[in-house]
């Protein structure tokens, strides 16, 4: 009852895009690890793969280890699906057999689209296809057009109702987190959020601490010169 894609941008960053016709998506599906990999767990979500998978992660086994481990001891693997991306590269997804058609994954090198319960595969082949063609563009902003474009070819064949991002630089917290749980067009309110958050949110998450600069930007002229700073240079950043 889901799609989400997987991506490790050129910087190392990580960035998740997901889309459901269930209430708050974003809140257990989908998982970061700076530096390391990032991954979703969606049909018949079981919530413990994040946790447990972020874990394996972070312990420098592969995407198909990772994914065989989780599936393996869980007796409701038939309803799951899972995919997981590395700082390799490299994803692994299981679709299990008892998904809802349609439902299944793609991949190519630091990407990977997965959903179920979709009108059909089209939905993961066009929001791949728009992540690539937007290459250049924010991270955040790719993602966003990218799910909503696969929106546009169908998307959850049940409807819409919550959607998500999450972009994870090398900080032990989220450089941009973005959760629309309850919406009639929850892409295109991701969309406003996103831009909102553009004003004052993203250029004052750059000042703050960080495990380089323990203390961050304290002094407020500096974070407003920040701010300025900020508009001047990606002032098209806006979708």
């Amino acid at each position: 009852m889901t799609w989400s894609i997987l991506v490790r941008d050129l910087n190392g960053d990580f960035g998740i895009g997901i889309a459901s016709r269930f209430f708050a998506v974003g809140s257990l599906c989908i998982h970061t690890s700076p530096e390391k990999g990032c991954l979703s767990t969606q049909a018949l979500m079981n919530p413990l793969y994040g946790p447990q998978g972020i874990e394996l992660i972070n312990q420098g086994l592969d995407p198909k280890s990772i994914v065989e481990t989780l599936v393996e001891r869980d007796a409701g693997r038939a309803q799951r699906q899972i995919h997981v991306l590395t700082n390799s590269g490299e994803s692994f997804a299981y679709t299990g057999d008892g998904c809802v058609d349609w439902c299944g994954h793609t991949s190519v090198s630091n990407i990977s689209v997965a959903g179920n319960m979709l009108v059909g595969p089209e939905v993961l082949q066009r929001t791949l296809e728009a992540f690539l063609d937007l290459g250049g563009q924010p991270l955040a902003k790719r993602l966003i057009l990218a799910m909503s474009e696969g929106e546009r070819a169908g998307g959850d064949k049940r409807g819409k109702q919550a959607a998500a991002i999450l972009v994870q630089s090398n900080q032990p917290y989220p450089s941009l987190s973005l959760r629309v749980d309850d919406h009639l067009e929850p892409i295109e309110e991701l969309k406003r959020l996103y831009n909102k958050s553009l004003e004052r949110f993203q250029p004052f998450i750059s000042c703050l601490a960080t495990t380089q600069k323990p203390s961050g930007v304290t002094d407020r002229g500096s974070i407003e010169d920040a701010i300025a700073e900020f508009h001047k240079s990606r002032h098209n950043d806006a979708i």
